[in-house]
């Protein structure tokens, strides 16, 4: 028969082994590795952690959990807690995936539909005055005609991503893809 030390060490290698996930997936989305593992680290705490406790338990320095938590902070991956009587923070993880997930995905999607509409207006501006000039070659005129046509269909590319993450933003998104009923 099985001791308890063993299932002890059984339940610390499951959440090893989905931290460690979790720590490769935020990789996958151009997070820190390390941050999605203290990610993953809070999910599994059944109270708010301070970062000295976070230390601990990653072996990390205290510079870089500090970062590591504020860069979750960015997404609401972690939220701080105020705990009446201490004068350390305490964090606490966004456990619900579908919340974490829409928070993660909708601030990437932001910043890339900025970035390129900024980038997509320089573009035109500069594009335009090509097209319209009595003085460029054809062919010119005509690289620059196609680079236009190319813009254009990238804006509606980055209207379909700002209504998509208007979508996840409200919710709305879950109206065509519901959130599977727990069966455990």
């Amino acid at each position: 028969m099985a001791r308890s030390k063993d299932y002890e060490q059984l339940l610390e290698q499951a959440k090893d082994i989905v931290i460690n996930s979790i720590g490769e997936t935020m990789d996958l989305y151009g997070v820190n590795r390390s941050v999605g593992n203290l990610y993953g680290t809070m999910v599994f705490e059944q109270s708010n952690m301070t970062l000295d406790e976070m230390r601990y338990e990653l072996q990390m320095s205290k510079p870089s959990m500090s970062a590591g938590v504020k860069r979750l902070q960015e997404f609401d991956g972690v939220k701080q807690e105020f705990v009446r009587g201490s004068r350390k923070q305490h964090f606490t993880a966004e456990k619900d995936f579908f919340t974490f997930f829409g928070n993660f995905f909708s601030q990437k999607w932001k910043r890339e539909i900025k970035l390129n509409s900024e980038a997509i207006y320089k573009a035109e501006s500069l594009l335009k005055p090509i097209i319209h000039s009595e003085t460029a070659t054809p062919e010119i005129i005509e690289e620059a005609q196609e680079i236009l046509e190319q813009i254009e269909h990238s804006k509606l590319y980055y209207a379909w991503l700002s209504t998509l993450t208007d979508a996840l933003n409200s919710g709305e998104i879950f109206d065509y893809f519901p959130i599977p009923e727990n069966k455990l």
